[in-house]
């Protein structure tokens, strides 16, 4: 039991010391002046009696008896710390208004850095610091900006944040503020009735160039096409001029063959009869029956004076009634 009590006790001590005298003891020695602790991009100003007595910009633990002596034990009682963020900052100033020097109502947008070079001017060199930095931005942006060529005023954009940044820099850094990078974001045009109208000719230009390229696109494709019906009429009437040389070499070499000429022409002859569609009437050989009934048929017709002479051997019995073939 009295080790476990002798334990319990030492637990209770080292609680109580590290997580309440500790912390207490700590407090009471900032308090007292004793030290302090200043974060990363931080700066501590120690004002007493109306003087500043101290800037501390270096982050870490400071000992104050160090660097004021005596009055590091008094000035948190009958003094003043101002603690000042140093990290960088930054603003847009939206449609600041200027005039190009064509007399059109611009509007340009600033953005830029800031941050705090001189703790004890930025806290008694100016009021608002801040406030008389965005002043001197706006007017160093008109006065620098105004009546340049409304084109150099929409494309040479860098040239323009260099030049308020060598106009602001100088009087900001007097107050403890130091500009930093300066860059315009936006210019636009601030009359309604003038974008409207700017929209109205990008319009208008917009369908002339298409219609231009349309039109370009229909003369090309027109060139084109009548330069092909051209070659080809070239080459239709080279094809019409040798046709009959080619037709005449193929018919005399057939023509040397009287079987293969006489067969070519019969199935010449064949295909236009049946490419006309001509009645045909097929009359077999040594068939009485059929021989009859178209003599009776042609017996009930009237009479027609006979255009073959007997001498020929040829009989009316031996055609048909259309193209006849024996």
């Amino acid at each position: 039991m009295t080790s476990l009590t002798t334990f319990a006790i030492a637990a209770g001590a080292t609680f109580f010391g590290c997580f309440m005298l500790v912390p207490l003891l700590l407090g009471l020695a900032r308090i007292l002046g004793l030290y302090v602790i200043i974060p990363e991009r931080c700066c501590a100003v120690y004002i007493l009696f109306g003087k500043v007595v101290a800037t501390i910009d270096e982050p870490g633990l400071h000992i104050l008896f160090t660097s004021m002596g005596w009055r590091a034990f008094v000035v948190n009682w009958m003094g003043k710390r101002h603690i000042l963020d140093m990290r960088l900052d930054q603003t847009y100033l939206r449609s600041q208004p200027v005039n190009s020097e064509e007399g059109a109502p611009m509007g340009i947008g600033i953005w830029y850095e800031m941050f705090i070079s001189d703790p004890v001017a930025y806290l008694f060199k100016n009021t608002d610091p801040r406030g008389s930095l965005a002043a001197n931005v706006s007017n160093s942006t008109v006065r620098c900006l105004s009546n340049l060529p409304l084109g150099a005023m929409l494309i040479n954009r860098h040239p323009m944040s260099n030049t308020v940044r060598a106009e602001v820099s100088p009087k900001s850094h007097e107050w403890g503020y130091k500009l930093g990078s300066v860059y315009i974001r936006k210019v636009h045009f601030r009359d309604a009735g003038m974008i409207r109208q700017i929209e109205s000719k990008v319009v208008n230009r917009l369908r002339q160039v298409t219609s231009a390229i349309k039109q370009d696109g229909a003369n090309q494709v027109s060139i084109i096409t009548s330069t092909a019906e051209r070659q080809a009429a070239i080459e239709f009437a080279k094809a019409a001029a040798i046709r009959p040389q080619i037709v005449g070499a193929a018919l005399e070499n057939i023509s040397r063959d009287p079987e293969v000429s006489s067969a070519m022409f019969e199935v010449l002859e064949t295909q236009n009869i049946i490419t006309h569609g001509a009645r045909i009437t097929l009359i077999p050989e040594k068939n009485e029956i059929l021989s009859q009934v178209l003599a009776s048929e042609v017996s009930m017709q009237p009479p027609v004076p006979p255009m073959i002479s007997k001498s020929s051997g040829l009989t009316p019995g031996m055609f048909g009634t259309g193209f006849g073939q024996q």
